[in-house]
């Protein structure tokens, strides 16, 4: 809630003025005995004392913003209330509110004529479409004029209120996985053996192990005591990686949605994770669990913009000498155009990491407008598949066109 005063002079110095005014002229007619100045004078005093007395502002403007709350999914039409309360009676009163550039006006108006009495409150409303990033309401422009214009109200009044537009989140599988290159489904395996509920090999019986675990039909073929062995079922780490370099924007929105959907989906199976965030100055967070952590992650990817970042790969090659979690699930979100992606992936895989690789396929963006274009896409689309299969080898990779859903790209990497 933020008041606005009436800028100027003093009311003391006002008054002074006005007196000055009101009198200065019939003294100089008495003095001169020029009787009729007065006459002509007295409809120009009737209408200024009319003025200040029932017309001059003579209190506070107080204004306050309202929103539902301080999150919204991208794309939602988000209602924005205005509240303002005068000290005095304005009868014409013009509040305007301060939209961020980014937010677009859907329906009604950020600005309204108000003719409300003394202490009576009157309430602006309009919608807004919400974009990804924080957005911030800095204040109101308030204008006030009385019906003669002698007196005014030209004020800007402080009211912040910071708004959050979130990712959209897309309904997804989780292509998360330990061993060899099997896309699994919810929970993970840990890569430590034990007791536990999967199995996991056949091995020689050691001093120790339990009878239940022998495996007899093994020991009768081989003619050694053997016994199996399990894996445990907690989870594993996962890494989200997202290459924020400026040669993805036209997919960019599409990296920063599909990291967030399966963050969420982490979140959901209790995995602790952690995000590297690509950035010419990179961002890392390291790994943690807990609503807390994940809603700190979206922030930062509510915020996150394609910027001029030609060091991811030694970005990645730092971070995992000094921060990775050791046998991490990678995700990596990128659409692999630039020598430097491509790099950033060999050197994850060089360090012996699990890697999934979403990549929004940036020509999946463009419509050809005529044949000519169309046979380019199709030349650049067969260079694209070409450079994806030289670098299958590094992890999986889910080419992703972006026309289709998410979840049917890599349903479709899952059924090979």
């Amino acid at each position: 809630m933020e008041e606005v005063e009436e800028k100027g002079p003093s009311p003391t110095a006002k008054l002074a003025l006005f007196f000055l005014a009101l009198w200065v002229i019939p003294l100089v007619a008495v003095a001169t005995l020029h009787w009729d100045v007065i006459y002509l004078l007295l409809p120009y005093i009737t209408l200024l004392s009319s003025a200040y007395l029932l017309f001059k502002p003579s209190g506070e403007v107080v204004v306050w913003r309202s929103v539902p709350h301080d999150r919204f999914l991208e794309g939602e039409e988000v209602e924005v209330e205005l509240h303002v309360r005068p000290d005095f009676k304005a009868d014409h009163l013009l509040v305007r509110d301060v939209v961020p550039r980014d937010l677009e006006v859907t329906s009604g108006s950020p600005s309204k004529v108000f003719s409300l009495n003394a202490g009576e409150e009157g309430v602006l409303k309009y919608t807004v479409r919400m974009k990804r990033g924080i957005h911030t309401f800095e204040g109101v422009k308030i204008i006030y004029k009385d019906p003669f214009g002698f007196f005014s109200i030209d004020a800007y009044a402080d009211a912040f209120t910071e708004v959050v537009g979130v990712p959209v989140l897309y309904d997804v599988e989780t292509p998360y996985s330990t061993r060899g290159t099997k896309i699994t489904v919810g929970p993970l395996p840990s890569p430590l053996v034990g007791e536990g509920l999967e199995f996991h090999a056949v091995r020689e019986y050691r001093p120790g192990d339990p009878l239940k675990v022998i495996n007899w039909k093994a020991t009768a073929r081989t003619g050694k005591i053997m016994t199996n062995e399990f894996e445990s079922e907690r989870k594993v780490d996962v890494v989200f990686v997202v290459d924020a370099g400026a040669s993805n924007g036209p997919v960019f929105d599409y990296l920063i949605r599909a990291t967030a959907s399966l963050m969420f989906n982490a979140l959901n199976d209790g995995t602790s994770f952690g995000l590297l965030l690509a950035e010419e100055i990179p961002l890392w967070v390291r790994v943690d669990y807990g609503k807390r952590h994940f809603f700190k992650c979206i922030d930062f990817l509510s915020t996150a913009r394609p910027d001029k970042n030609n060091l991811i790969a030694y970005q990645v090659e730092h971070l995992v000498k000094k921060a990775f979690p050791p046998r991490a699930q990678i995700l990596y979100f990128s659409p692999l155009i630039t020598d430097e992606s491509r790099e950033a992936l060999k050197i994850l895989a060089g360090h012996d990491y699990r890697v999934v690789v979403i990549s929004p396929n940036p020509n999946s963006v463009y419509e050809p407008r005529n044949e000519e274009e169309e046979l380019a896409m199709r030349l650049v689309e067969v260079r694209r598949k070409a450079t994806l299969k030289s670098l299958s080898g590094y992890g999986l990779i889910v080419d992703w066109d972006v026309k289709k859903s998410l979840k049917s790209a890599i349903a479709e990497v899952m059924s090979r």
